[in-house]
């Protein structure tokens, strides 16, 4: 039986402490452990979604001074925090969920699945899970979506430097044998040289072939996905910062540009 999305009870949450606040105030009201989960490449249109959790120690803030949203830290910071994170988190996990998967079942529903998939392998049961922007239903624990949440929760903020630096190294590998698209650069996110190597040498099988840009490169190069495409996802717009998927069949993603999470 899953736990249905509850509010915890009202507490004081003191903002000196920083994105320290909510899982200390939670902690404080017996529904700790308390765990993070985040992402990282739901953006892209190639590489892996990946999805981390994480449970940190109680009252561990200055060990972990700097920790914040992954994608305001520079790549050494994240790096270092990453590190730091896996030596003094309680707990933590990580999921890879490879292009075919996103493809099959869409990026929204990979996310979800992964987030579930990220909690249930904790082997430290959390009280309470946090989740950076949207609820996640089928949690085995009490949950609660938090707006900017890898910014406003310290926990949240952990998971999102695990699965950013773990997806950040995993392109850097697939830039090895596929350097002819510079994932080391631009790590799969729409980028302008993104699109020109695509343009210039079609799309790989690392790619998400559900995504339009990468349909319509592989159509220009009489290619065809090297693994099933669901009809749901097929030429799905690439998930946009200020935009929104297509609707009523339009595959044309809107102005704003690639979302690099």
């Amino acid at each position: 039986m899953t736990a249905e999305l509850i509010r915890p009870p009202r507490v004081v949450v003191r903002r000196d402490t920083g994105n320290w606040s909510l899982q200390t105030a939670l902690h404080r009201r017996g529904l700790g452990p308390v765990a993070g989960v985040d992402e990282a490449g739901r953006g892209a249109c190639a590489g892996p979604l990946v999805i981390a959790s994480c449970v940190l120690r109680p009252g561990d803030a200055v060990r972990l001074d700097g920790l914040t949203d992954s994608k305001l830290m520079t790549a050494a910071a994240r790096d270092r925090m990453f590190d730091l994170v896996r030596e003094r988190a309680l707990d933590h996990a990580v999921v890879v969920v490879p292009p075919a998967e996103v493809d099959l079942k869409g990026v929204h529903v990979s996310n979800i699945e992964g987030m579930r998939r990220a909690v249930a392998r904790l082997a430290t049961h959390p009280g309470y899970v946090l989740t950076d922007g949207f609820r996640v239903p089928g949690l085995t624990a009490p949950s609660m979506p938090v707006i900017k949440g890898d910014q406003a929760a310290a926990c949240v903020a952990a998971a999102s430097v695990l699965a950013k630096v773990t997806r950040d190294r995993i392109m850097a590998e697939l830039h090895e044998t596929l350097p002819l698209y510079r994932f080391d650069v631009h790590k799969g996110y729409c980028t302008g040289l993104h699109s020109r190597a695509l343009r210039d040498h079609g799309p790989s099988g690392e790619h998400r072939w559900s995504y339009a840009n990468v349909a319509a490169a592989g159509l220009a190069h009489g290619l065809r996905a090297p693994h099933r495409v669901a009809l749901s996802v097929a030429a799905a717009a690439v998930v946009q910062n200020g935009g929104s998927p297509p609707v009523d069949g339009d595959a044309t993603p809107r102005p704003g540009g690639a979302r690099g999470t």
